[in-house]
């Protein structure tokens, strides 16, 4: 494959003007993008922050002229290379979508057709807009592999979407987003899913590419520390407006609106440690626990206890075991060997053989609401639910508890309580499966990665709700994560899990004191920082490393 090179990044590619779009809720139209202004050059990395809601995605797509179902471009204009997209016929569109303007959305998982193999999804535009024939196309899938550090680049192409890792799936989708070697590419929120050190790699992936080949970028994410270190520019949009925009550096060093450095302050919450009881039996406690699926041993020998009122965080890479613990102690999935106690009672290991007030007891608060709520039925039937199973309560007395429990969760009951899920944020939808949790009046409550698919300030209020109620109602938590930022805010103890082992445990400030265990020191040394030369600086110490 020939590589065009062209890093001019005084040549405008780009240009939106007074760009408005409206969204179609509750029975009328309303502005989601208030007339947006952008820049991007050839080579140029534009980064696009902000909350959830304010519409960096929908900017995004529009870039490619196109608005997601319920969407409408309704003023403005979109000048991709002096062409303006808005009113762009569909021919217009097809021959640049593609092979020009490229997408790599946040979950590769998704995006990929699961019955076809990576390398034939990845060479179907090059084809499909006749820019190379298929051995050329191959060939380039191969060296754009290559270039993206991916394991076995001659044959990874071969294989399903479900048999390589999300990282190397993250990586594939970049790929094939550059086989036809577009000069712009829209990176909406790529790294969003991965933990910290898969994350690593993917970013300075992403970035080798996008310098290699000149392309220009709109890098959208929530995380700013993730944006300093691919973008040149960076935008803050909030509630479908610009609030403003600077070079990295300048707006790293000295932000000028107060809604940006509410931004920078996000990571700087954190709860008081509380220390763990000595006398106490714990209220969950693992003993020696193997398990797996079928032939496949993913825990091995693992240990650790949860004291009432305490959180315990639990961190590792994707495939350390932290979900199957999980699994293991809610009973969807019986240990192998070992035992999992409960106030120091053997817990059977299939959910099916404990008792209805042990099922009350223990409860479990997902990553994606999406999937954990039924769409079809109200805000208030989802809450009342636990209250009807556990409690047998009915008619008015659960809509009063309904109502109290929302009003818990900071949402308005009378707003919330007659709607569907389809009608929440990301961050309310999250607020519901808490208050569903709570409605069961647990003592214990699993947390499996129920902030990483939030933005920083959405993150941000739903653990100072966890840690409101726990101070509130006495609960304790496991609290799963991949997020070295979220467990040094609410952690009292941690775990540290790696390919099913428990190689690291401690309270939080011994955890977060040097000197660290190596694998510790891994997943600490790889959370991001507000430098730009961040990035740089942690390849430069692990090359060093590596070749010592």
């Amino acid at each position: 494959m020939t590589i065009t090179q062209n890093n001019d990044k005084t040549d405008l590619l780009l240009e939106i003007r007074d760009l408005r779009i409206a969204g179609h809720s509750e029975d009328a139209w309303q502005d989601i993008v208030k007339g947006i202004d952008l820049t991007l050059h050839r080579g140029e990395i534009l980064g696009l922050i902000g909350e959830s809601g304010a519409g960096k995605s929908t900017l995004g797509l529009a870039a490619m002229g196109y608005c997601k179902d319920g969407c409408k471009i309704t003023g403005g204009q979109v000048r991709f290379d002096g062409e303006d997209l808005v009113g762009a016929s569909e021919e217009t569109l097809r021959r640049l979508r593609g092979v020009r303007i490229a997408y790599v959305a946040q979950s590769a998982a998704a995006s990929f057709n699961p019955a076809h193999r990576l390398i034939d999804q990845h060479i179907e535009a090059a084809l499909h807009h006749g820019v190379s024939d298929r051995a050329t196309a191959r060939a380039g899938a191969i060296e754009l592999y290559r270039s993206l550090n991916m394991p076995d680049p001659e044959h990874i192409g071969e294989r399903y979407p479900h048999q390589v890792s999300g990282g190397q799936l993250q990586r594939a989708m970049t790929a094939m987003a550059m086989a036809c070697q577009p000069d712009l590419i829209i990176f909406d929120e790529p790294t969003t899913a991965l933990d910290v050190t898969t994350q690593i790699e993917v970013l300075a992936s992403i970035r080798a590419v996008v310098e290699k080949f000149g392309t220009a970028a709109l890098y959208i994410s929530h995380d700013l520390a993730v944006v300093a270190q691919m973008a040149d520019r960076i935008m803050v949009l909030r509630h479908g407006k610009l609030v403003e925009e600077a070079e990295t550096r300048q707006m790293l060093a000295a932000p000028q609106e107060s809604y940006t450095q509410s931004l920078w302050a996000v990571r700087l919450f954190q709860t008081a440690p509380k220390p763990r009881p000595d006398a106490e039996v714990p209220l969950v406690e693992l003993r020696n626990v193997t398990a797996g699926y079928g032939a496949k041993q993913v825990l091995e020998d693992v240990s650790f206890s949860v004291y009432k009122g305490q959180t315990v965080a639990v961190i590792g890479e994707s495939g350390s075991g932290k979900s199957t613990t999980a699994r293991v102690i809610s009973g969807l999935l019986a240990p192998g060997s070992g035992e999992v106690r409960y106030n120091g009672e053997v817990l059977p290991g299939d959910y099916r053989k404990r008792d209805k007030d042990m099922l009350r007891k223990v409860q479990m608060i997902y990553q994606i609401p999406d999937t954990a709520i039924n769409p079809r039925q109200t805000i208030g039937e989802i809450i009342g639910r636990p209250m009807k199973f556990y409690h047998g309560l009915g008619g008015s007395a659960v809509r009063t508890k309904v109502k109290e429990l929302l009003q818990l969760v900071e949402l308005d009951p009378d707003r919330f309580i007659d709607r569907r899920p389809a009608e929440l944020s990301g961050g309310q939808k999250q607020r519901i499966c808490i208050a569903r949790a709570l409605a069961a009046e647990p003592d214990f409550i699993i947390c499996d990665e129920v902030t990483s698919a939030l933005d920083q300030l959405v993150a941000e209020g739903i653990l100072k709700l966890l840690n409101r109620v726990q101070e509130q109602f006495g609960v304790s938590y496991l609290f799963i994560t991949h997020d070295v930022a979220t467990v040094r805010a609410i952690a009292d103890q941690v775990v540290v899990m790696q390919a099913g082992q428990v190689v690291d445990s401690g309270c939080r400030a011994t955890i977060f004191t040097p000197p660290h265990q190596d694998y510790t020191d891994l997943l600490l040394s790889s959370e991001p920082e507000m430098d730009p030369d961040w990035l740089d600086k942690l390849l430069e110490r692990r090359a060093v490393v590596a070749g010592a």
